[in-house]
């Protein structure tokens, strides 16, 4: 039980008690969002000090947070880590100080006594602009337990220990290859009933609320980047959703909506056709790889968007949805699922992480929705790695990462595909031309 179980059940408690709940998330994660969402009924929001400059973060997390009771905001790995070990970019300390907001450490109390206020004094002292305002200790062994932590964090550290939580297997989030198996195939109404009680028993919500009341600071909003809200509907945009295809920003499809898009929602794994009258398609990153035999099963729906991309129509699609549009995905047994085919190679799974990292794509000149010199900041998450793609296949940008770059972004037509999740806010005229050359051509 980790950060996502702790701050899911958090939402859900604070959500029972009529509160409205605004979740956030930081760093580049398409699940944990799922598991806010559920259990406050909101959409929850990505921020990034990586992806996204200080002043976007802070003007979605002003804009999605306007008629909320209670922000509450996810961290990503440990409080300190972000994009590299030499400074705090993309943490969630840099966070929690740009949004001048106190920081509640989840700890793991296990196997621990007095060495628990050692560990609280570490992260109290090595960032002096941070306010670590209290503590939830996790994994405790019972009332004796949480006693002499208590007495611990008492006696030798500034921030309040709030909670005690002990380890309850049945509200454990299941994991799966690429993190937690995604909220809609388990957490039910029982269940997240069963983890606001957790939180209810374990801490003390009265204080936290009271604490984040008189320690939150307000800050200045900024002015929101120059993005031209489309006057109605310019472009009707399939977006594939399904088990398979699930990995999106919310903002990046805000934003698709703001510039004039309107999102139909179809199934590769259970539709037998499009839906009507599409301008484009979207298709995500998510699962492709487990739901491989059902989307190779369904050859109406890989026939329908081969004809769509012969038509000329604009597509743009990213890592799962990239994968889908090859000839076939091969498993790590080395079984063959024909996928639609478009692009000459096959995505071969593999045993460990192929790519994790942050990358910053180069438009290499003007092609489709990109603009020669363009930077887009997105990452990567994946298991699998492309074999034979035809060097006469285009490449429209440079991918850039922390220790390497190369070519990616494979261009066909009216297709851009990669293994890349961009995050559309890094650089918002993509969205806008994306969905310009939806409506009336793809070099829009």
């Amino acid at each position: 039980m980790g950060k996502t179980t702790v701050a899911t059940a958090l939402i859900a408690a604070l959500a029972r008690r009529g509160l409205r709940v605004q979740p956030f998330k930081i760093g580049p994660d398409f699940i944990d969002p799922g598991f806010h969402a559920r259990a406050c009924g909101r959409p929850s929001h990505n921020l990034d000090g990586w992806m996204l400059s200080r002043d976007a973060n802070l003007a979605l997390f002003a804009s999605a947070s306007a008629g909320a009771d209670i922000a509450i905001v996810e961290g990503v790995m440990g409080l300190f880590d972000g994009r590299d070990a030499a400074s705090e970019q993309g943490s969630t300390a840099e966070m929690a100080k740009w949004l001048h907001a106190p920081v509640l450490l989840v700890a793991d109390g296990s196997a621990m006594a007095r060495s628990a206020a050692a560990l609280l004094r570490g992260f109290e002292c090595f960032d002096p602009d941070l306010d670590l305002a209290g503590v939830l200790w996790n994994r405790i062994g019972g009332k004796g337990h949480a006693g002499i932590l208590r007495e611990a964090v008492e006696t030798h550290c500034r921030a309040a220990a709030l909670g005690f939580l002990p380890r309850t297997e049945n509200i454990s989030l299941p994991e799966r290859h690429l993190g937690l198996v995604m909220a809609g195939e388990f957490l039910d109404a029982p269940r997240l009933g069963e983890m606001a009680d957790w939180i209810e028993a374990g801490v003390d919500l009265d204080r936290l609320l009271k604490l984040a009341s008189e320690r939150s600071l307000s800050f200045e909003i900024p002015s929101p980047p120059q993005t031209v809200t489309a006057p109605g509907r310019l472009a009707r945009i399939g977006l594939a959703r399904d088990a398979a295809f699930c990995f999106y920003y919310q903002d990046n499809l805000d934003l698709l909506v703001a510039n004039g898009a309107e999102l139909v929602e179809f199934s590769p794994m259970t539709d037998a056709a499009l839906p009507a009258d599409l301008d484009g398609l979207y298709l995500g990153g998510g699962y492709p790889e487990i739901h491989a035999a059902r989307l190779a099963g369904n050859r109406p729906m890989r026939e329908a968007i081969h004809r769509f991309v012969l038509s000329g129509s604009p597509v743009y699609a990213e890592c799962g949805g990239f994968m889908y549009l090859t000839e076939a995905i091969v498993d790590i047994e080395g079984r063959e699922y024909p996928m639609v085919g478009l692009f000459p190679a096959r995505a071969r799974m593999q045993e460990r992480f192929a790519a994790l990292a942050y990358i910053e794509a180069e438009a290499l000149d003007d092609s489709l929705w990109l603009r020669a010199g363009e930077r887009l900041r997105g990452h990567e998450f994946r298991y699998s790695q492309i074999d034979g793609m035809a060097p006469e296949i285009g490449r429209s940008f440079r991918l850039h990462g922390a220790k390497d770059s190369r070519l990616e972004g494979y261009a066909m037509g009216s297709v851009l595909a990669g293994y890349a999740h961009l995050h559309f806010r890094s650089a918002p005229d993509f969205a806008r031309r994306f969905v310009r050359g939806c409506r009336h051509g793809c070099l829009a």
